[in-house]
């Protein structure tokens, strides 16, 4: 079984305020390249020192170098291009069963042309990470999968008449990734699908995937496989993170695991972790956990990085005791849901509060498996 970490981070963190500026004199050329990154430089140096401080067992770069999560397929590949009509309907956390507030955001891209890839993004942000970490240092990539979100019947028909097609030339990208951050030393790669997650929400399959020329079925069974296939390098653990949407504190989609627990648990056998939303009612109960092969090890996002609120340690540890009724608790361990900051704007939490809810998943998992 691969290394065991009780209390883990999912990725993005909050960008602090000077890195936003020095983003917006870059792309306007009031400052050079090189400022630029030494900007970013000092960003990801306060993350991992955030991260460390806090107690975690595990650390990423907080994606400080990424406009998005996704940007390893959209930022530094050909074929993708801003397409301004492209909009998804996101919705605000809220109770179950009352309406909750809902708005349009744009979809900034959509596959225009065969993509490849013109340089790699996350080689720069393992190599000076690497250098600066302590503790256990992991990156994320995209899977393959997210270009679900980026295929268009209108735009992308003429480049990718199957769909699928693109997806595997996706997962060749991330693959290559993969072996180069091998070769470089890194040993932890977190493969992040939210587009799995929104196959559980009957709503998101029809308008998303069904509507769209996407067979969701066909994703649940070749397209897990594309995703497995993206794993399995020497010396490298892989995990699998599912959730379902996180933008400026929105998500899209609602449900429980249990449409595709099955699929995916036995179709990743290449995965070591998985890495699962399970921050409310939107999740649904443990009890698809039962599917998990019991050689593997899950991680339970109980702690929201949507909310400010921060959650009381009695109500996580009663969490946990009733996960561990469907899996065994020697292999699980604690994260927050989602990043803080896929996107570059980040979730409406104050920067205090990303601290303590680190600190919180490291003072619960350590307490809670000693």
């Amino acid at each position: 079984m691969a290394e065991i970490y009780r209390a883990e981070v999912i990725g993005s963190l909050l960008r602090p305020e000077y890195l936003k500026r020095a983003r917006r004199r870059w792309e306007s050329r009031e400052i050079s390249t090189r400022e630029f990154k030494e900007i970013e430089d000092r960003a990801v140096d306060q993350m991992i020192a955030l991260q460390e401080s806090c107690g975690v067992d595990v650390v990423t770069d907080g994606e400080m170098r990424r406009t998005h999560f996704i940007a390893p397929l959209t930022d530094v590949i050909s074929g993708v291009k801003p397409i301004p009509a492209f909009t998804r309907v996101w919705r605000r956390p809220h109770e179950q069963g009352k309406p909750g507030e809902q708005t349009d955001i744009q979809v900034q891209y959509a596959v225009v042309d065969k993509i490849r890839r013109t340089r790699s993004l996350t080689n720069e942000e393992f190599t000076y990470a690497r250098r600066r970490a302590k503790r256990p240092l992991k990156v994320t990539l995209p899977s393959p999968l997210m270009m679900t979100l980026r295929w268009s019947p209108q735009y992308s028909r003429d480049a990718y008449p199957d769909p699928f097609d693109l997806f595997r030339d996706a997962a060749a990208i991330v693959h290559q990734e993969a072996q180069e951050l091998a070769a470089l030393g890194c040993e932890y790669i977190q493969i992040d699908a939210p587009e799995l997650g929104m196959l559980c929400d009957p709503e998101r399959r029809r308008q998303d995937f069904a509507d769209q020329g996407m067979d969701p079925d066909r994703l649940l069974t070749e397209g897990i496989d594309i995703v497995n296939g993206v794993a399995g390098v020497p010396g490298v653990s892989f995990a699998l993170h599912m959730c379902r949407g996180n933008n400026k504190g929105y998500y899209v989609g609602e449900g429980g695991y249990d449409p595709i627990a099955r699929q995916v648990f036995s179709r990743t056998r290449k995965f070591d972790r998985f890495l699962l939303e399970y921050d409310d009612w939107r999740s649904g109960s443990f009890e698809p956990l039962r599917d998990a092969p019991k050689d593997k090890f899950v991680v339970l996002g109980l702690i929201s990085t949507k909310r400010a609120e921060l959650e009381p340690v009695e109500e996580i540890t009663k969490r946990i005791d009733e996960a561990a009724r469907f899996f065994p608790r020697e292999q699980m361990g604690l994260s927050t849901q989602c990043g803080f900051g896929t996107v570059w704007e980040g979730n409406p939490i104050p920067e205090t509060v990303q601290e303590a809810k680190l600190r919180l998943v490291a003072e619960i998992a350590h307490r809670g498996w000693k």
